[in-house]
């Protein structure tokens, strides 16, 4: 029987899962000499490399010893804390990453609820020692604190600490000790991760906690298997979370190591392998004997708690630089993405539009590049929270917000969390002259937030929030004070008439851009919309005028991304998306409805 090790590594965002992944990696000796692999080598899509996060939970395995070692590398963003849940049904233990400098963080505190809840015992890695400002003994404290109050048991206390830098490759039991290698974390998981549980001889249960899709073998299934063996060419029942059955034949098992995937023909119980041969399969479902399928727990993954409509470009500029631009297309790539991720929901709305519910904006921001990058052209409304009823009592989502801001921006910061309904609960000096904030506020609070932060600490605060509960209603929260420049006429922006708007507010455009009456073309300096011309150009005449041409100089337009857009729209408003451009416009593009809205609502 092969001896096996399930761990997933979890942590705060950038605390350096990935690295230390890829550390254990290369030291097991899993790489052949001659391979070549990249930096962050488990961040495989375009988006994950740019950015520099990880948003789906990658598995792989090594060897070390004459032990095998599964590693799951988890997200680290709140928004992606449905990977996070199903991943750690699947391992026998977690390795805590923690940053030697900032500690505890609002993801540390969600992942370790979670792991504790599911009775794992952490091997807390405290990293990047190697920092200026690393307090490993201070972070140790923190870690033992937050276990006190997560209810820990007293083997969950007991937790081993490794000190590491993962980004040079070593690892230690005790600060003092000499920097060589990995081989302090590699002792500790053999040491501290118990053996998984179940036996290869009792009837077949597996677990898919992750779907992947292969053109020629359809849909794949990652599994764990609990007990039993599973067989290429056997046949089992597949039961679905509903309680379904089916039957079908495994038409390709795939084991991993490293970065590989292998054909392979048998595994057992503790294993975690990738099946092939169920169309139907879903994350959740429990593959089990024929004679007595016996199904295992379906995953109970935490309500969406933010909600935005999809829906079809019906602007001028519509189809002319997108390859889907239909609602069935993008009904049928909205159902494709809900297969495979379970923490999101979607909902037809009729007129053509979607109401996509996921965890935060950067998770149902992320499902929209991808979708712009595939040719796809759509629009969304403005983000809301998904607000319950309990007991005739109206519940939002309330978020947890850490904010660590230079001393002289604190003021700045609590003023302007104070109007969105943020209640602050801890105040800390920290020794590199910032203070940690941190506040209890609701989700509607944050919605637009992020930019105008950056802009009162002048790019230097960094925030971070995780989701805490529903608590009632709060009341009406302050959100963006300025007004739209709106412009008036359809054609192409020229730099005579932008170079005079100027003095009316930031600007989105620069001169060529084609534009259309109802399009936002600028963020005003004062409140109210205001209609403006962006098409004017200078009057000439037959005459010589006596004064020579003034140069136009234009001021570079504020560039907008698609995140940025999200969070500036207000409820008026819907951002344009194509794979070219990210354009935001009024909902009414009729300047005479729009003052006609704008009068009812007054009057009411």
């Amino acid at each position: 029987m092969q001896k096996i090790k399930n761990i997933a590594v979890i942590a705060h965002v950038d605390h350096g899962k990935t690295t230390l992944v890829d550390q254990l990696l290369q030291q097991s000796g899993t790489y052949a000499a001659h391979q070549e692999v990249q930096e962050r080598a488990m961040d495989s899509n375009d988006i994950e490399k740019e950015r520099g996060i990880t948003i789906l939970s990658k598995n792989t395995a090594i060897t070390y010893e004459d032990h095998k070692i599964n590693i799951i590398d988890t997200p680290g963003h709140a928004d992606f804390g449905g990977e996070v849940e199903r991943v750690l049904r699947m391992v026998d233990g977690v390795l805590l990453l923690v940053d030697a400098q900032e500690g505890v963080m609002p993801q540390t505190k969600f992942v370790l609820k979670k792991a504790i809840g599911f009775g794992l015992i952490p091997i807390v890695v405290i990293n990047k020692i190697d920092k200026d400002a690393a307090e490993p003994d201070r972070v140790m404290d923190e870690v033992f604190d937050l276990l006190v109050a997560l209810d820990a048991n007293e083997e969950q206390l007991e937790f081993p600490v490794v000190y590491a830098a993962a980004r040079d490759g070593y690892a230690k039991w005790n600060m003092e000790d000499e920097n060589k290698d990995m081989t302090p974390l590699f002792e500790a998981i053999l040491k501290y991760v118990p053996y998984p549980t179940g036996s290869a001889d009792n009837d077949t249960q597996a677990q898919v906690f992750t779907l992947d899709n292969d053109n020629f073998v359809g849909r794949i299934g990652i599994t764990r298997i609990f007990n039993g063996k599973v067989k290429k060419g056997d046949e089992f029942t597949l039961v679905k979370a509903c309680g379904a059955k089916s039957k079908s034949r495994i038409s390709k098992l795939i084991g991993f190591k490293g970065l590989e995937r292998l054909d392979i023909d048998e595994a057992e119980a503790g294993d975690i392998v990738a099946i092939a041969g169920f169309n139907d399969i879903d994350v959740g479902d429990s593959i089990c004997d024929n004679k007595n399928p016996v199904a295992l727990d379906p995953m109970h993954i935490e309500e969406p708690t933010l909600s935005v409509i999809f829906s079809v470009n019906d602007g001028p500029l519509a189809g002319t630089e997108g390859k889907h631009v239909t609602s069935n297309k993008i009904r049928e790539r909205l159902e494709r993405e809900m297969e495979t991720n379970i923490a999101m929901k979607m909902e037809p709305m009729g007129d053509a539009s979607f109401q996509v519910s996921g965890r935060g904006e950067l998770q149902i921001g992320i499902l929209a590049e991808n979708m712009r990058r595939e040719g796809f052209e759509f629009m969304l409304a403005r983000p809301e929270v998904v607000i319950k009823e309990e007991g005739g009592v109206r519940m939002e989502p309330f978020e947890h917000l850490v904010v660590d801001v230079p001393e002289e921006f604190q003021g700045v910061a609590i003023e302007k969390l104070g109007k969105r309904k943020a209640e602050m609960t801890s105040l800390i000096p920290m020794p590199d002259g910032t203070v940690r904030l941190e506040f209890e506020i609701p989700a509607r609070g944050l919605i637009g937030f992020r930019n105008e932060f950056l802009t009162d600490t002048k790019g230097e605060g960094i925030m971070n929030h995780s989701y805490l509960e529903y608590r009632p209603y709060s009341g009406s929260v302050e959100s963006r004070t300025q007004g739209a420049l709106v412009s008036m006429d359809d054609g192409v922006a020229v730099a005579f008439s932008l170079f005079n708007l100027q003095a009316r507010g930031v600007l989105f455009i620069s001169p060529q851009d084609k534009v259309y009456s109802g399009m936002v073309i600028g963020e005003s300096s004062r409140p109210g919309d205001l209609d403006v011309n962006p098409l004017k150009g200078k009057q000439l005449t037959n005459m010589r005028t006596s004064g020579a041409d003034e140069a136009i100089k234009l001021v570079p337009p504020r560039k907008i991304t698609l995140e940025s857009a999200m969070e500036w729209i207000e409820d008026d408003e819907l951002v344009e998306i194509t794979p070219l451009t990210i354009r935001i416009r009024k909902k009414f593009l009729d300047e005479n409805i729009r003052r006609r809205m704008a009068r009812d609502k007054k009057n009411s």
